[in-house]
């Protein structure tokens, strides 16, 4: 027979899904599982997704003048 611990932490799952509230403020999860029949705990956090910035308006824009190599280089040797 396999001690409680075991067995529970061979089962424990982590995922990372992306989903939609819906508009009354609702989410709900639809996960399929490996899991027995039977209560399960959860922990979910819950964050705003993060669209990322878009820098396609600065295409063009900036102009560099130098090494940028050599410019790179030198910051880096800052931190050391």
């Amino acid at each position: 027979m396999l001690c409680k611990s075991y067995y529970l932490n061979f089962l424990m799952q982590t995922l990372k899904l992306k989903s939609q509230v819906d508009k009354d403020g609702h989410l709900r999860l639809d996960v399929p599982t490996d899991l027995p029949a039977g209560n399960v705990e959860l922990v979910l956090v819950i964050e705003p997704a993060r669209g990322g910035y878009d820098f396609s308006d600065l295409t063009g824009t900036l102009r560099w003048e130098g090494d940028a190599i050599k410019e790179q280089r030198k910051l880096r040797d800052e931190w050391q």
